[in-house]
């Protein structure tokens, strides 16, 4: 869903089908704070964290910072 709703971004996903941690790396966080690149993220998984999804642990990633990490 992540990837759908971020064409470009690279998207890893772990869970147990209502837990999960996703890492996300993408040049649409440039600029955003970390609660904004939260907030896109849970823009885009909707319904489902109301429905589907209990816990969700994000990182968030411009690719110049996962650079930085690695």
């Amino acid at each position: 869903m992540i990837q759908a709703g971020m064409p470009g971004s690279s998207v890893e996903v772990e869970g147990d089908g209502t837990h999960f941690e996703a890492m996300v790396v993408s040049n649409d966080f440039e600029g955003k704070t970390l609660l904004e690149r939260h907030q896109m993220i849970y823009k885009i998984l909707g319904d489902a964290m109301k429905e589907r999804i209990h816990a969700l642990s994000l990182k968030t990633y411009t690719p110049e910072q996962w650079e930085k990490v690695q």
